[in-house]
Parts: C-alpha cells; sequence; structure tokens
C-alpha cells in the first residue's frame, strides 16, 4: 500500500496552526537546547526522538518541568527489552503533578472536571476542590493503614470519584486498579484476586439507557470473594445507604487537609491495567509512575496538542485504558469531561450533544461510533454548535475510510481528524495525532514520538507499503514494569518478545506508507477488541462451556471492511442437544452477566466440530483469516490440524458472507 505523491489531504493545518503548536514551540526549544534538527517539520523530530532516545525524554521531563524530588543519575540506565531502566535514581509522585494547576491562584477555581450524565446536566468539580478532595482521602487511606506499593480497587463508573480515588491512591503511593460496573462478579474477581486489593471503592449502581442497574448483590460477592479488603468504601450513585461494614464516601472526603504526595522512585507502581489474551487469566500490566507521567506529558501535551485552555472529552469506562489516559489529561491543565452513559441515550446523537454542552476542544470517540452515526443518517455539524471542537480522535478500532469522510463532511471541514492507535500494554499511542501533519483518508497521521515503530515481515525485515507486524524496536517509558504475579518474567516475555526476542511485537498488522503515515488492519493475533475493550477468548470459553449443552466452542473477532465488528461464536453441542432460541438466549445471558455486555456475540452458530492443533488448541487465527476470505492453504499447515475437514465449514460461511 503505497500512497500517491500526489493524493490530496483531506486536512491541511494552517501555517498559524503550525507555528502556535506545542509540539512546534518544543522542536524549536528543544533545538536551542539539545541538538533537535531545527527544519524538517515533524519526520525530523521524530527521527531524533528515536535517535537519541535518551536526549529526548530527558528534554520531555525538562519541557514540562517534571519535578524529581530525587535527581535521576542517567535517563536510560538499561535499554535491553524487556527490562529497560528508566530514569535510575529519581523520585517524583504522579499525583502531585496532576494536581499542579490547584495552586496557580489564577486557575484555582477554574474547573478540573466536568461530569455529564444522561440527564446531560453539568457537575463541574474546581482545581482547589479536587485537591481538597484528594488530600482528605488520601490521608483517610493512610489512616487505614495503606502504604506504598498496597493495592486499592475501584468498582466504579465515569464519576469524579473515580478520579479522586486514583489519585488518593497515587498520592499515597499505592497502586490503583479498577473495572468498570457493567463487569459481572466473575470478570472483576479474575482481575482484581490477582492483585489483592486492601480497600475497595464501589458504587451502588449505575445508570445507563435510561434505567438504573443496581450492583448491591456483586458488591457483596466481591466482598466475600476479596479476603485482602481492609475497607469498602459505599458512594451512592442511586441513594441507598451503606451496607454494614462499609465506609461512607461523604465523610472521607469532608477535611480540609493539604494532600501529602509519597516520593516513590520513577519505576514504581502506579496502576495495574487488564488485557486478556487468548489463554489463562486476564494479564494483571503493571504501569510506573515515572512512566506513565512523561508518556502521557508527551501524549496529550504534545501530540494532543492540549492546555489550560482545553477541554478533553473521551468517551469511556473506568475498564478501558483510555479512562486512565483521559485522568492525565489532568498533567496539561485540562479540563476532564466525565460522562457517565450510554453512548447512544436517548438517542445515537448523546455523545455530539455532550461535545456542544461542555465546550469539548478536543472530542475522542470509539471508530464504532463514528459508524453507527453515519448509518444512522444523522448530521452533528447541523444539528449542534461544535465550534470549540477542534479535533475528533477515535480508537478501539481502525477508522474506516467513510468514517473519514463522513467527520469531515458532517462535522467541519477543517476538523483535525486523529485515529489514533496504541495498547492498554503502554497505556498511550503507537501511531495516530500529529497536530502540525496533513490527513490523508484512511491513514494515521504518523507513528508517535519517542516509538520506534515499524512493520515487519516473519523473517523481522523492515516493510514499507506491505502489510507486517507492529513492532516497537527501542523501549518507551510506560512499557509494563512487569506483570502481577509473573515473578520470573516468563508471561510478560511470551506476551511480547517471542516472535522476535528483544523487540516488542503488538499484535497488529499494519503498514507504513511511503510517507510514513500508518495504515492499521486490526489484530494479528486473536484477542477479542469490542469497542475498545479487549477480552480473551479463554473467559469466553469459560463462561460459556459451563451450559451442559456446549461441548466446546470457538469464538472470532473480525474487523470489517465497513468499520464494523463482527463476532461470531461457534458451538459444537452436546449429544442430544439443539441449539434453539432458548440455548441462544441462554449463551448469551451467560455471558452477558458474568462477563460483559460489549462481548456478547453477534450470532450463535452451530458447528460439526472445533477444530484444534495436534496438541489439542483451538485454532482461532486461521480461521479468523478464513472468514477474511484468506485461503486455507495460505491460512494453515493443513498438516498441524487434527481434523482439517472441520475447516471447509468456515470456508464455504466465509464464501456466503461475501
Amino acid at each position: 500500500m503505497t500512497s500517491a505523491a500526489d493524493e490530496a489531504p483531506l486536512w491541511q493545518p494552517g501555517p498559524d496552526r503550525i507555528a502556535t503548536a506545542t509540539v512546534t514551540r518544543f522542536q524549536n526549544w528543544a533545538a536551542e537546547r539539545h541538538g533537535a534538527p531545527a527544519e524538517g517539520g515533524y519526520a525530523a523530530l521524530h527521527r531524533w526522538s528515536v535517535d537519541e532516545l535518551d536526549t529526548f525524554w530527558q528534554a520531555v521531563a525538562e519541557w514540562f518541568d517534571v519535578r524529581f524530588s530525587t535527581p535521576y543519575e542517567s535517563v536510560l540506565g538499561d535499554r535491553t527489552m524487556p527490562g529497560a531502566q528508566w530514569f535510575p535514581g529519581a523520585t517524583l509522585n504522579y499525583a502531585e503533578h496532576a494536581l499542579r494547576t490547584a495552586e496557580d491562584p489564577l486557575r484555582a477555581d477554574a474547573p478540573a472536571l466536568l461530569h455529564v450524565d444522561e440527564s446531560h446536566t453539568q457537575n463541574p468539580t474546581s482545581w482547589s476542590e479536587l485537591r481538597r478532595r484528594v488530600g482528605s482521602l488520601a490521608a483517610e487511606l493512610r489512616a487505614l493503614g495503606v502504604t506504598p506499593g498496597d493495592r486499592v480497587s475501584g468498582y466504579l463508573p465515569n464519576i469524579p470519584e473515580a478520579v479522586v480515588a486514583f489519585l488518593a491512591t497515587a498520592a499515597v503511593g499505592a497502586v490503583w486498579t479498577s473495572c468498570a460496573p457493567d463487569f459481572g462478579a466473575r470478570s472483576v474477581l479474575d482481575r482484581f484476586q490477582q492483585v489483592e486489593p486492601v480497600v475497595l471503592f464501589t458504587v451502588d449502581g449505575y445508570r445507563y439507557g435510561g434505567k438504573e442497574h443496581h450492583r448491591a448483590d456483586t458488591v457483596a460477592e466481591l466482598r466475600r470473594e476479596l479476603p485482602t479488603l481492609r475497607a469498602v468504601v459505599h458512594i451512592p450513585l442511586l441513594g441507598t445507604d451503606a451496607p454494614e461494614g462499609a465506609l461512607d464516601w461523604s465523610a472521607l472526603i469532608a477535611a480540609d487537609t493539604e494532600p501529602v504526595f509519597e516520593q516513590v522512585p520513577f519505576d514504581h507502581p502506579l496502576w495495574v491495567l487488564y488485557s486478556s489474551g487468548t489463554t489463562g487469566l486476564p494479564k494483571a500490566i503493571v504501569q510506573s509512575q515515572g512512566g506513565i507521567l512523561l508518556e502521557h506529558f508527551k501524549q496529550i501535551g504534545l501530540h494532543c496538542d492540549l492546555g489550560p485552555e482545553d477541554r478533553f472529552f473521551w468517551y469511556t469506562s473506568t475498564g478501558w485504558m483510555m479512562w486512565n489516559f483521559l485522568v492525565s489529561g489532568l498533567l496539561t491543565g485540562t479540563t476532564l469531561v466525565l460522562y457517565d452513559g450510554s453512548p447512544g441515550y436517548p438517542d445515537i446523537s448523546a455523545q455530539w450533544r455532550v461535545a456542544e454542552q461542555t465546550g469539548a476542544t478536543l472530542f475522542g470517540t470509539s471508530a464504532a461510533y463514528v459508524m453507527a452515526c453515519r448509518k444512522a443518517g444523522i448530521h452533528p455539524g447541523r444539528d449542534f454548535d461544535l465550534s470549540r471542537v477542534q479535533c475528533v480522535a477515535t480508537t478501539g478500532s481502525p477508522l474506516p475510510p467513510d468514517g473519514f469522510r463522513w467527520l469531515h463532511d458532517e462535522v467541519a471541514d477543517e476538523l483535525w481528524i486523529a485515529s489514533v492507535s496504541g495498547g492498554t500494554d503502554v497505556c498511550s499511542c503507537f501511531a495516530g495525532a500529529v497536530p502540525t501533519l496533513p490527513v490523508h483518508i484512511g491513514e494515521l497521521q504518523a507513528p508517535a514520538l519517542g516509538t520506534d515503530l515499524q512493520s515487519w515481515d516473519p523473517a523481522g525485515n523492515p516493510l514499507t507499503g506491505e502489510v507486517g507486524e507492529l513492532v516497537v524496536t527501542k523501549p518507551m517509558p510506560s512499557m509494563p514494569i512487569r506483570f502481577w504475579n509473573d515473578p520470573d518474567g516468563s508471561r510478560y516475555h511470551d506476551s511480547y518478545f517471542d516472535m522476535y526476542p528483544g523487540v516488542w511485537r503488538h499484535g497488529d498488522w499494519i503498514t507504513i506508507t511511503d510517507r510514513g503515515s500508518v495504515v492499521i488492519h486490526g489484530r494479528s493475533d486473536s484477542t477479542l477488541n469490542r469497542q475498545g475493550v479487549r477480552m480473551g477468548s479463554a473467559d469466553i470459553y469459560e463462561a460459556v462451556e459451563r451450559l451442559p449443552q456446549i461441548h466446546e466452542s470457538l469464538v472470532i473477532g473480525l474487523e470489517e471492511p465497513d468499520g464494523g465488528y463482527w463476532m461470531p461464536l461457534f458451538v459444537h453441542l452436546a449429544q442430544g442437544a439443539a441449539l434453539d432460541d432458548e440455548l441462544r438466549a441462554a449463551i448469551k445471558q451467560t455471558i452477558r452477566e458474568n462477563l460483559s455486555p460489549r462481548h456478547v456475540p453477534d450470532e450463535v452458530i452451530e458447528v460439526p466440530g472445533i477444530p484444534h492443533t495436534l496438541t489439542g488448541k483451538r485454532i482461532e487465527v486461521p480461521v479468523k483469516r478464513l472468514l477474511q476470505g484468506t485461503p486455507l492453504a495460505k491460512a494453515v499447515n493443513p498438516d498441524s490440524i487434527d481434523n482439517v475437514e472441520l475447516l471447509h465449514f468456515y470456508e464455504e460461511l466465509a464464501r456466503k458472507r461475501r
């Protein structure tokens, strides 16, 4: 996929925009101070950022005035992956930086958070009030015996209380982890039981789609199954009284206590995120206070170009890394828009309505939402005042060309469209938004600064204009410091470094074009990526195969050319069972209640059997390739399959769907 040199961009930033962009000012400053190229624009800056990795990250730390309470000995002590050692000797605190704007008397009363629910009323929280609540809660956590390294968990929607709880946890030096309350108990326990939290913040329920969803029974189960809990904090979102033995939220944030920020080593854990693979429990990914601080300063300040005058709205839940990324908008003094509700209630225009009402300058959403709006025939630019929206960013899956055209035609022709791609694994973007580069239809603008992104063939040769594996050949500060309960690092190594030793292989297929832009083609593995929330197929199998009628199952997530995502579940029934409406409903209910409503399959299809490798592993990727139209001989080595005849069913299904 090479790019025609004369192909006109969909959007081109004007000279004023380029000149005033933070990344331009950073480049000019870094040219004077650190030897960065003064000419050549973003491409030259990117090349320098990966060739001179140490100098680039030192420059980022200086530009954003990172407060090291103890100075670092070097920028990169060891660059081996996995295990790169960043800023050894340094100490700092993430929450201190996130609340720094509250120290500015001119900004203290400005909104740090704008909370919006399905009633579409705004509830602001000022910088000074946010800092006060964090100070009060951090003191209460310390009084409960929470110390640096302890885990604190949240079963919370996207509400201000979640931000306060996370920042107070970080201030203490404890380790945050969260799940959204639409996750069922089993799905939450598969995550939280791994990290053994000492405190659990919960809501009594949440509102979604115009309905109240009570969670008291689920919370009770979590309390029973998490024996390490010392305290449970009740947040009465639906107005219920705290259950016996739970602490009341309002009492914990009532004091006017100056926050104390624990100074921790650069690589001290900040949070645990979860990313499901194809086998076993979800991977419990540990990222560091310093690594996230620097990576998010770079990504939000330079790539998203967000500062104190901006309002940052990304539609997300606390179970997706984009929530963590959104909260880091506080680092650049940006006001966060927290929307807690359905993306399509009371109608599909809901997110555009929030963007209008809150004056969002960067509106982030999913590619699936954009395509749903296009299909519904709505006209956001006509029906809403989106004049403050400078950028619409999309992630979760590749934004198809028609999505680019629709945003340009139906929102604004001067709109910066930033399709971005990254991962929970680094809680950041590998490629995407660059405010000084043109936007071409169907393409991400460029690899991110400090990210040596390449496309490789199976032999490890770099490719241009051809589809290859997404790899990162040099370390990034936000790469995991480890997985939880992975003492020898083998699971971490096998997740990213088994194909190319010493090089991060992410599991996406990409093309790097001859102009340096990036095209994402979807997963090169079988992880299910639904609305940006990844879940492993093993989670589905464990839930579905509890049903006595199901002998075995196979689930596939398929990115479609029109931007859709088709997720069929293939079932091999037990003897005497029939796939009727009742069984289909039971399967979907099991997944909805035990795992996530997002991962209910689009179709349940009976098959004569499930194909395996000769060692007994279900073959998901070859079946995915067959469903994408790849010929059988190229999709799999027939000699490695236990019953190759079973594959003809999927071949035939692919033909019928074309």
